[in-house]
């Protein structure tokens, strides 16, 4: 196993058994649901924003390991950030875990790159991701603090391709 392999696996591992930013806010300012079809993958993610930063998030959510970590990473990455930083980190990650390379600015989401290799992991990866991307348009700038809005729908990895261009198989 290749020593960059094993990186992806310990901290896959330790962000999926030591979960951080767990919970749900109450009041948040933005709510979303995120579902992954292909295996069942659940996400429940809430966020406070103060300005037009991210001041604080939490999820809950059920399903593998990978899909786990992912939130736990996602979380531990753009708190502190503001919007346009959090929609550049989305589509960084979202480009590497599709085999478009890696992006300097990802940091510890870099182990995030190994999924590439498990075409039907790959929707598990994404789950948090395509969750906050939901999220961030249901919240307007300037919005309300305590208001929940949007995310009265869940929004689906369905739609995600596979390297192969072909809609993901099962999988998860």
């Amino acid at each position: 196993m290749s020593a960059l392999a094993q990186m992806y696996q310990a901290a896959i591992l330790e962000h999926a058994r030591r979960t951080r930013h767990r919970g749900v806010l109450d009041p948040a300012d933005a709510r979303q649901e995120g579902v992954n079809p292909s295996c069942g993958d659940e996400l429940l993610l809430t966020l406070r924003f103060g300005d037009d930063s991210v001041t604080e998030v939490r999820y809950e959510g059920k399903g593998c390991a990978i899909s786990q970590a992912s939130a736990s990473l996602m979380a531990e990455a753009i708190e502190g950030l503001d919007r346009d930083e959090v929609a550049a980190l989305i589509g960084h990650v979202k480009a590497m875990i599709h085999g478009e390379g890696l992006h300097p600015d990802l940091g510890e989401l870099a182990v995030l790159e190994g999924v590439r290799r498990l075409p039907a992991r790959v929707k598990c990866a994404a789950l948090a991701w395509t969750t906050l991307e939901a999220a961030l348009r249901t919240h307007p700038v300037g919005g309300v603090a305590g208001v929940e809005l949007g995310g009265s729908e869940p929004v689906s990895t369905e739609s995600i391709v596979t390297e192969t261009g072909d809609p993901e198989p099962g999988g998860g």
